[in-house]
């Protein structure tokens, strides 16, 4: 159960007991056969957010996700009653991937009436249906209704859909994502249709990268060139401390109090953010979106600055005060490299001064984000090594804890459910 304000004594990490306070290997993120229990214990049994339905605006609207870790291409698509679905990339007939274009490990999105195979021409239907087959006579007692797509469990939370690969999910959707997520329901993610997106090989385990993004203790150290000198020496000298974190089933939040970069001493600001009235914390120009959902900043705290949640496994949304959104994925590709993907969502610009305010959130989290990455290639470097196995951890790096144990609890679910 979520145990929040912080309790009066002790740190958060004593008072969620259960994931102790000793030094932590990191065994589970260079392991190649860890990573290989992961592939089957988590991502082909978690439900993976793969988009929002902004990437459907219409009937016959798809795009294709590769999920590297469970052996999987997915298509997601718009049918003809507007409902999302999701089935796997997979011609009936021979096994030739269905949907793509030049380079069939590329992911790819359009808009059609039909899904036709270009080795054989099947072609089926957005509900998935088999409707042609080349030659059909020349089969022996074919049945097309038997030889659908094969779908994917598919549903839809607050316009986000995700897609579970288990032939049964233990849970619902919404059973997965527990009141701690689903108490944001009623944040205007629809409203905010203008996205930045941002994709890179990184190579550094998946966990590693979540982790960075986990906890704000780095910030002043990590991130002190993006600040005007004096800032960031205050900054280092002061440290910083969220006020509020909170872990809830397989999932973690963090909310911070912030700053109201626009209220800056002019020289702790930089010339580009005067310029633009923008950066790292978003437009200076806030949008109207009305009253927000009781699930944000549950520590209260004034001034507030962003909400982070985290998702398992692999799925952050970071939920800024200043009217605007983003989210992190992590596909991972091996036990030492994953894809990171970054998009930021806003409420569309109306003039070419929004819009430049926008691009320069935007630019800023590029280079940020770019930060954090060159560093944990680094990390995952040395911790390959194994010349160091145990490494302590403060009360800001609680979430760390909990993503690893949470990891592990399901590879060893998999594993006795293996022997049995």
């Amino acid at each position: 159960m979520p145990r929040w304000p912080k309790p009066p004594e002790g740190s958060w990490t004593e008072h969620y007991s259960e994931l102790g306070t000793d030094p932590m290997s990191y065994e589970d993120s260079i392991s190649p056969e860890f990573y290989e229990l992961e592939r089957k214990a988590i991502f082909e049994r978690a439900w993976l957010n793969v988009g929002r339905v902004e990437q459907l605006p219409k009937v016959g609207s798809y795009y294709t996700k590769e999920i590297d870790a469970a052996r999987s291409s997915v298509i997601i698509v718009r049918d003809r009653e507007k409902q999302v679905r999701a089935f796997h990339n997979v011609c009936r007939h021979r096994g030739n991937k269905l949907v793509w274009n030049e380079f069939p490990r590329e992911e790819t999105s359009g808009t059609c009436r039909q899904f036709t195979c270009k080795y054989h021409g099947w072609r089926y239907g957005l509900d998935g249906g088999l409707n042609f087959v080349q030659q059909e006579g020349e089969f022996f007692d074919l049945d097309k209704g038997a030889y659908g797509l094969a779908p994917v469990h598919c549903e839809v939370w607050s316009g986000f859909i995700f897609v579970n690969l288990a032939p049964e999910p233990s849970q619902t959707l919404r059973e997965f994502l527990g009141p701690m997520v689903t108490d944001l329901e009623g944040y205007p993610f629809d409203r905010m249709t203008d996205r930045f997106t941002y994709r890179a090989e990184v190579g550094a385990n998946w966990k590693l990268y979540m982790d960075a993004f986990q906890e704000f203790y780095h910030a002043p150290v990590l991130h002190a060139s993006q600040s005007p000198d004096n800032y960031a020496t205050a900054a280092q000298t002061a440290g910083f401390e969220a006020p509020h974190y909170q872990l809830q089933g397989p999932h973690r939040l963090v909310s911070t109090s912030g700053v109201v970069t626009w209220e800056l001493d002019p020289s702790m600001r930089k010339p580009m953010e005067d310029i633009t009235r923008s950066g790292l914390f978003g437009p200076w120009q806030q949008p109207e979106l009305g009253e927000m959902p009781s699930g944000l900043n549950p520590a209260k705290c004034d001034p507030w600055g962003l909400d982070s949640f985290q998702l398992f496994p692999n799925f952050t949304i970071l939920i800024w005060s200043a009217g605007w959104y983003l989210t992190y994925h992590y596909w991972p590709t091996a036990y030492n490299r994953h894809i990171f993907e970054g998009n930021l969502y806003f409420v569309p610009a109306k003039t070419p001064r929004e819009r430049v305010a926008l691009e320069m959130a935007a630019v800023t989290f590029k280079e940020y984000a770019l930060q954090d990455s060159n560093t944990l290639e680094a990390t995952q470097i040395s911790l390959e090594s194994r010349a160091v196995r145990r490494f302590p951890l403060n009360d800001q790096e609680i979430l760390l804890r909990h993503l690893h144990k949470v990891a592990g609890e399901w590879v060893g679910e998999y594993r006795s459910e293996a022997v049995r």
